[in-house]
């Protein structure tokens, strides 16, 4: 599948520099749990633990591309806040067909949601415990908007605004382990949007098993 980031240049002029309020920023923040670390509770030690009355708790989600493993959770799974009880559960996990190249879903909130985090958690023994995704989102007023953009679409050129890359694939260490992920914006809004678009990628391709065991993914509003 071709994921492709768009660059864009452009030049400010010094007074106009001034002029301009300060530009938030994205930020990722990611966490590792390993060993006696790693409990079902999914606590860390700076992104928060799974929530069951998020904004994404009664969401739509939807396959758009890759094939979902059959040893595995539906996409229910990501939003139903269970989590699972043991680094290998795969019926508690939602994970796309061994031995394919990820995949793409979407959550739909329902209404346009100004959203403060996206946290994403996932559990494994080994390589399908990393996160490897981009994030897009919309708010569904483009005209141009694709919800079912391919795997040879670049969301960017249909309607969708790229928010994050996600990769916590650990430099050092075995990959195994409890990872939590939190997408958060300096200004405390991430913005205002309804879809969100998760565009996976596999965490490596020695063998088959390079799909990770995502547990849940949690969208919290701004108060």
């Amino acid at each position: 599948m071709k994921r492709n980031i768009g660059h864009v240049g452009f030049t400010i002029t010094a007074l106009l520099l001034l002029a301009t309020p300060a530009l938030t920023e994205i930020k990722v923040t990611i966490d590792h749990n390993t060993g006696a670390e790693a409990t079902p509770a999914f606590k860390f030690k700076n992104v928060p633990s799974p929530a069951k009355d998020d904004a994404g708790a009664k969401a739509k989600l939807a396959l758009i591309v890759g094939q979902r493993d059959a040893n595995g959770a539906a996409l229910s799974a990501l939003n139903d806040g269970l989590l699972p009880a043991t680094e290998d559960e795969p019926a508690a996990n939602f994970f796309f067909n061994a031995g394919s190249d990820g995949g793409r879903f979407l959550m739909d909130l329902g209404s346009v949601t100004d959203i403060a985090q996206v946290n994403t958690y996932s559990w494994h023994s080994d390589t399908r415990a990393p996160q490897v995704y981009n994030l897009y989102m919309s708010d569904g007023s483009d005209p141009q908007l694709n919800l079912k953009p391919d795997g040879n679409t670049d969301p960017i050129k249909c309607g969708w605004k790229l928010i994050a890359t996600v990769d916590t694939r650990p430099k050092q260490g075995g990959p195994g382990g409890q990872y939590g992920v939190s997408i958060t914006d300096s200004s405390g809004s991430l913005g205002k949007y309804r879809y969100l678009l998760f565009d996976c990628v596999q965490t490596e391709t020695e063998d088959p098993w390079g799909n990770t065991f995502y547990s849940e993914i949690d969208v919290v509003a701004k108060k």
